[in-house]
């Protein structure tokens, strides 16, 4: 093997199964005669498209997870060995349509398998605990979407179905908290402990202490869902997909007042804030499709995960990132913790 033959970039550093991802060297063979291999754990991954020096591939399914090594072969060339993070899948057969939460009080996490739209499931809510140990959790909401914690550890979700928030007991006891909320979708609660939801058709309510609503702002309606994040800074950054390939995360102040905070992503879905006030959006960029990290400044965004299908993410205690995708969660360890928000 050449000594010149080495991995310069792997662009971005992790990734679910699946997800596609660019790799760049130098030193090998051009040859075009000769095939080009690219191996994760040496297992060959689908080339997407392939240059003198750089590829796009598809991140294979694998057993291992963590940090697993990449490698590229031209004919009897290979560079040397470069690393990327792959995700641990955590669940399958869900239907999350938005982001997992954890429950404040043991670290457990909750998602969803929503079904479509007017479709009862046997069970809608499960709960992962922090062993891995995914139980039954709830049956008695129909489509359920958002799932919130407000200050005091109460867990809320949204029905997109019959526009209702449903308050969901430590006994998994449901009882609607707020109605007639339109098509309800996206879920958060401020510093203060007020809940604001998501319409999709065009409103964000909030909702006060004993569950009356009144409209708070305007918004573009979205083809699926809004999602709902509050930031370091207070306001709320809402996300709501449209028809458009060019969306936009919208920042509103305390009074309601709507400014973008950035445009240029693709059908962006879940977002979530971490510690150091960086946003992070399940959306593609520039054609590419992950979650998406934006620095507090709205400057210069990229893609931080690989994967596709993903409708949302969440930060667990210990630095692990939560990726859902339309029927599984993966956790990848990278040292990433989430807003104390």
């Amino acid at each position: 093997m050449s000594k010149r033959a080495i991995i310069q970039r792997v662009d971005p550093p992790a990734a679910i199964p699946g997800g596609e991802v660019s790799i760049e060297w130098k030193g090998l063979d051009t040859d075009p005669n000769q095939p080009l291999r690219v191996l994760f754990a040496d297992v060959k991954a689908h080339l997407v498209a392939a240059s003198r020096a750089r590829a796009l591939t598809l991140v294979p399914g694998l057993e291992e997870h963590g940090q697993i090594s990449v490698s590229i072969q031209r004919g009897s060339q290979s560079t040397s060995t470069s690393a990327i993070v792959l995700g641990r899948k955590l669940a399958a057969d869900i239907h999350p349509v938005a982001n997992p939460v954890f429950d404040p009080a043991d670290n457990s996490l909750f998602v969803t398998r929503s079904g479509s739209r007017g479709e009862h499931v046997e069970v809608s809510i499960y709960r992962i605990r922090a062993d891995g140990e995914i139980e039954e959790f709830s049956g008695d909401i129909m489509n359920p979407t958002a799932i919130a914690f407000d200050p005091r550890g109460q867990m809320f979700v949204t029905s997109r179905y019959d526009g209702t928030v449903y308050r969901v007991s430590p006994f998994k006891e449901v009882s609607v908290f707020a109605s007639d909320l339109g098509i309800a979708t996206g879920l958060a609660f401020n510093e203060e402990g007020e809940m604001f939801v998501g319409d999709r058709s065009g409103t964000i309510f909030r909702v006060d202490e004993i569950g009356q609503a009144s409209p708070w702002a305007q918004h573009e309606p979205s083809v699926s869902a809004y999602h709902l994040a509050f930031g370091p800074d207070g306001a709320l950054y809402v996300t709501g997909p449209t028809v458009s390939s060019f969306d936009a995360v919208t920042r509103f102040d305390n009074d309601g007042m709507a400014e973008i905070f950035y445009r240029g992503l693709g059908r962006p879905q879940g977002l979530a804030f971490d510690r150091d006030g960086n946003l992070y959006v399940a959306a593609s960029l520039r054609g590419r499709r992950g979650i998406v990290k934006v620095p507090p400044d709205a400057g210069k965004a990229e893609i931080v995960v690989a994967g596709m299908n993903i409708v949302g993410l969440a930060f667990s205690g210990n630095g692990e990132m939560i990726v859902a995708t339309n029927d599984a969660l993966y956790g990848l360890p990278l040292g990433i913790y989430g807003s104390l928000i």
